[in-house]
């Protein structure tokens, strides 16, 4: 019983009726809010837009911040993937299969956790710090669940970014309730195309939200 409860919790799910212009925009989507892209762009809205985070940096300093961010989070996975591909270490730089999954949760851990002890270790602004940490701490929880089944890498980047912007929103470090909306609005539309575009099941796409979520409060209650 317990075994087929299992294979029916993590069967695929057929997405192929929706129109082509819906799934364009999944796709769109899907590519836009990858992962790989979020903590750069959370990076680039403490640095640039955040009038409290990175405000006694000049411009040189700031764009070396968002280098950093980008480099070890987005740059270093993305080309290690690459890689992974042509030495046949994987089968798909999409990591459909669980399996593919390992090796490059293990490589962007390393990475990771580079980046968080480098912003730790130089006392950066403590939103800064819990959102690096949080992508190591989701890397972790990413892979082990992956041993179980496959959790939507996307649901749980989208929510350590709602939970990060929530925390700033009701600690006060924003002055306002519209980067919130737009997080809620961003988190939604994610999770909405990765039920029209992928084969994730609702059990992968929410409990890959939670699991983000709890990752991020976690580094949030290390880090502040």
């Amino acid at each position: 019983m317990e075994k087929e409860a299992s294979i029916e919790l993590s069967a695929p799910v057929n997405n192929n009726t929706w129109p082509s212009p819906v799934r364009l925009v999944g796709h769109l989507v899907s590519l836009v809010f990858h992962p790989l892209f979020i903590p750069s762009y959370i990076a680039a809205f403490l640095v640039y837009v955040d009038p409290y985070a990175f405000a006694e940096l000049d411009a040189k300093r700031k764009l070396f911040k968002l280098f950093f961010v980008v480099f070890s989070t987005a740059f270093l996975p993305l080309f290690s993937v690459l890689l992974m591909k042509q030495l046949g270490f994987i089968k798909s730089i999409f990591l459909r299969d669980q399996k593919d999954r390992i090796i490059p949760y293990i490589v962007c851990m390393i990475f990771y956790f580079w980046a968080w002890y480098v912003a730790k270790n130089l006392h950066d602004n403590p939103a800064f710090i819990a959102m690096l940490l949080a992508v190591f701490l989701s890397c972790i929880a990413g892979m082990m669940a992956n041993i179980y089944y496959k959790i939507s890498m996307h649901a749980i980047a989208a929510g350590a970014l709602f939970i990060l912007f929530l925390w700033m929103a009701f600690s006060g470090s924003l002055a306002t309730g519209t980067y919130l909306s737009a997080v809620i609005l961003i988190t939604g539309l994610v999770c909405t195309a990765r039920f029209i575009v992928s084969d994730h099941n609702s059990f992968e796409i929410y409990s890959g939200l939670l699991v983000g979520g709890l990752c991020q409060l976690v580094a949030i209650a290390v880090a502040a």
